[in-house]
């Protein structure tokens, strides 16, 4: 988390830019105003040719789109806005809004244990709330050492219910006490996922639609890739090799989304209604990690340097990178979405420095 936060965030302007840098990257971006395309430029002239960025910039309840590729090592505009992308761990952030939603119909409580959904007894007898799932406090590891990772290019395909009960009931090992510490877990988050869905009595995909995608009309937002056709943004790795979207399946709440800018911004919007009870409990502070970073349900929180509640998460899977954060003090936000892997840590920087404000290092 520390080196992810390593930037301040500036404060931009208007106009263009034309420039060329000694890695001969061109930037084209001609129609965009001239400091957005000075920090767009400057964190994406190094990265391979066929990357686009597709970015949102929310102020004073007004959306901007700016799209951008890299063709021929130039940085060309491109109307990418409704392309759909992996979007990873944001994943998480749907996950945890469906368990608020459920929570404020009074369907279940974030004290409650997910143990009473399961026909068996948790190994040794630990028991997990839905709570500490969202917030990363279970204990629980980042990832099920029954999880086969030989397939790197599609890791979590085959890790279905058969697996998924496997390690509950016979290999379960905290690695740390509940409730005591931050530990990230895209297991927890798969775990949170799929036990909302048998709460519900349905499969968790049907459940986001129904709680999230429908409700907030995120119409070109998936849970896999089937029929996206010309929709899907092809993943590069950081080489710019075309890689294989990845499947999820039990894990699917850990980070199997597929969205766009349009729709993020759509969700990103709705945050900024302070009347919305359910998108409000998911901003609601449940777990102090520092002095800086405190954590929600599936947001994290940062303090901007004016002392606003900046919530923030981003994604990575292995064609894809994303970063999105929300200040529902003053009506902005960032949203951008890459088909490169294993870039992170610029799309967190170039999403920090699109908002307004300066950041404090963490």
């Amino acid at each position: 988390m520390k080196r992810l936060f390593s930037f301040l965030i500036i404060i931009f302007g208007a106009n263009i830019l034309f420039a060329q840098t000694e890695n001969k990257a061109v930037n084209v971006l001609n129609y965009y105003p001239k400091e957005i395309a000075e920090t767009i430029y400057s964190k994406s002239k190094d990265f391979p040719n066929r990357t686009q960025l597709s970015i949102a910039i929310i102020r004073n309840g007004k959306i901007n789109y700016y799209g951008i590729i890299k063709e021929n090592d130039s940085i060309k505009p491109i109307e990418n806005h409704t392309k759909v992308f992996e979007i990873g761990s944001i994943t998480k952030v749907f996950t945890s809004t469906v368990l608020a939603s459920l929570v404020e119909d009074k369907k279940i409580k974030l004290t409650d244990y997910v143990n009473s959904y399961y026909p068996f007894t948790f190994k040794d007898g630990i028991k997990i709330t839905f709570e500490s799932l969202a917030n990363h406090t279970s204990g629980l590891p980042r990832l099920p050492e029954n999880l086969d990772l030989s397939d790197e290019t599609n890791p979590y395909k085959n890790y279905r219910k058969k697996e998924l009960d496997e390690y509950l009931e016979n290999m379960l090992k905290l690695e740390n006490e509940p409730s005591k510490t931050y530990l990230y877990s895209n297991l927890g988050a798969g775990l949170l996922g799929y036990t909302l869905g048998l709460s519900e009595k349905m499969s968790f995909q049907e459940l986001l639609q129904k709680q999230i995608f429908d409700e907030y009309n995120m119409t070109n937002t998936f849970a896999n890739t089937q029929n996206l056709d010309n929709k899907l943004v092809k993943g590069l790795n950081a080489k710019g090799e075309v890689v294989s979207n990845w499947d999820f399946d039990v894990l699917l709440g850990g980070g199997g989304i597929l969205s766009t800018t349009e729709d993020l911004a759509k969700f990103a919007m709705a945050q900024l209604n302070q009347k919305n009870k359910k998108l409000a409990l998911t901003r609601k502070p449940t777990f102090v990690v520092n002095d800086k970073i405190k954590i929600s349900l599936g947001w994290h929180i940062l303090k901007s340097e004016s002392g606003q509640d900046v919530i923030w998460h981003n994604g990575g899977t292995g064609g894809y990178s994303s970063s999105m954060a929300v200040n529902v003090g003053d009506k902005t936000a960032v949203i951008i979405l890459s088909n490169v892997s294993e870039i992170n840590e610029k799309m967190d920087a170039l999403c920090f420095e699109l908002m307004s404000g300066k950041y404090e290092k963490i």
